[in-house]
């Protein structure tokens, strides 16, 4: 194992993160590019490595949700063409043209006041139109072609403003991961994004990239791939959303591990962790892990969820404390302190926690906290490391 302090890691296996990219490949229209999105330091899988992983196997654009995260992918030395999904103050023009970085625009004061900015520095700056087909997020609305007409009068405009080069067009599909009346929503947002497109283009105004596809829509409509597809999890080998077709076989790329520090015996009717929600029914055996909420291990889980030892399943007793919790080992009588213990992956798959903790799988990949290190595997060999709180 790598120089790191062996408390609580995650593994990310840089091998089927470029696996996962090349079968998505594979899958995509010819002629339509991908776009990885490694926002959230890589869905949590530290995003230094894994970019840079995925820039090495060909993939041709990055997506990113600030210009923070952007310039931490220029530090690592990755060029590939990059856009920012969400809010660039437009004071930061320079800033994103200096790092050849375009940027979403999503309605007419902000793309007015990015022209003003860019003009005042002297630069250009690359934009991709994000137009709110139905997502209701951000975006220049447009889920009514009639009522929101204007939308197609206030892009027009923007495009031609000086300091700015119209390079894409773009939405968001909301519930591309279900299926029923959803599939009839998504194929509403998808006509919906081409008739803007279209009546765009006969007023003389075309982009170079039109793009719609996350991940599920990635790969459940294909015929929606268009110029660019911006897949995101399931780069990472995990699915949008539960009970998800999966047709290309992808493999997760992350593991989290954790030791037990220390064993007790413990004697029935004896109360375990905060509020004594679990009393001993029996002589137990008992191990604390040192992984806890403040990890990215969800409180939810308390006495509601398993981890791996010695390849058999232990149940997680007690409440999750901030740094430790407790596990049931009497099943396991050759476990001992020091042991390796697997709190997701293999047997336990974030999926499966995720329901457990009433939230999504996003969610506990990305809240993995910055005080858990990544280590880098190939063929199960450790490569690389990244350890934001090393000792020096």
């Amino acid at each position: 194992m790598a120089d790191f302090l062996k408390r609580t890691w995650l593994e990310i296996d840089l091998g089927a993160i470029r696996e996962n990219y090349q079968k998505i490949r594979a899958f995509v229209s010819p002629g339509a590019q991908v776009m990885a999105v490694i926002k959230a330091d890589a869905y949590g899988h530290g995003v230094e490595y894994t970019a840079r992983e995925m820039s090495e196997a060909g993939v041709e654009w990055f997506a990113v949700s600030n210009l923070e995260e952007a310039i931490q992918v220029r530090r690592a030395g990755i060029d590939k063409p990059m856009l920012i999904l969400g809010y660039t103050p437009p004071e930061y023009a320079r800033q994103l043209a200096v790092n050849g970085i375009s940027q979403a625009v999503f309605d007419q004061s902000y793309g007015r006041r990015l022209s003003a900015c860019a003009q005042r520095d002297g630069v250009q700056v690359r934009i991709h139109i994000k137009v709110d087909t139905g997502m209701t997020r951000i975006g220049f609305p447009y889920r009514d072609n009639v009522e929101d007409a204007t939308s197609v009068d206030e892009i027009e405009e923007i495009c031609g403003l000086p300091g700015l080069y119209p390079e894409g067009i773009f939405t968001h599909l909301s519930c591309a991961d279900e299926e029923g009346s959803a599939e009839v929503y998504t194929r509403l947002q998808y006509d919906l994004f081409l008739d803007i497109a279209g009546r765009l283009q006969r007023r003389g105004i075309s982009f170079e990239l039109r793009h719609c596809c996350n991940s599920a829509a990635t790969l459940h409509y294909p015929e929606m791939h268009l110029d660019l597809v911006r897949p995101g999890i399931i780069l990472y080998g995990m699915l949008p959303a539960p009970g998800m077709r999966d047709p290309l076989e992808l493999h997760p790329a992350m593991e989290m591990k954790t030791v037990i520090s220390q064993i007790k015996e413990v004697p029935p009717g004896v109360p375990v962790s905060y509020g004594r929600t679990f009393v001993t029914p029996r002589q137990m055996r008992l191990a604390t892990v040192p992984v806890g909420y403040a990890d990215g291990y969800p409180r939810a889980l308390s006495g509601n969820a398993e981890m791996l030892l010695h390849g058999q399943h232990v149940p997680v007793v007690g409440r999750v404390c901030m740094d430790q919790c407790m596990l049931d080992v009497t099943a396991v009588p050759n476990a001992q302190e020091g042991d390796t213990v697997t709190v997701f992956g293999g047997g336990v798959t974030v999926n499966e926690l995720a329901g457990r903790a009433g939230t999504i799988n996003y969610e506990i990949i990305c809240g993995i906290s910055k005080r858990v290190p990544r280590v880098f595997l190939r063929g199960g060999q450790v490569e690389s490391m990244t350890d934001y709180m090393s000792i020096p």
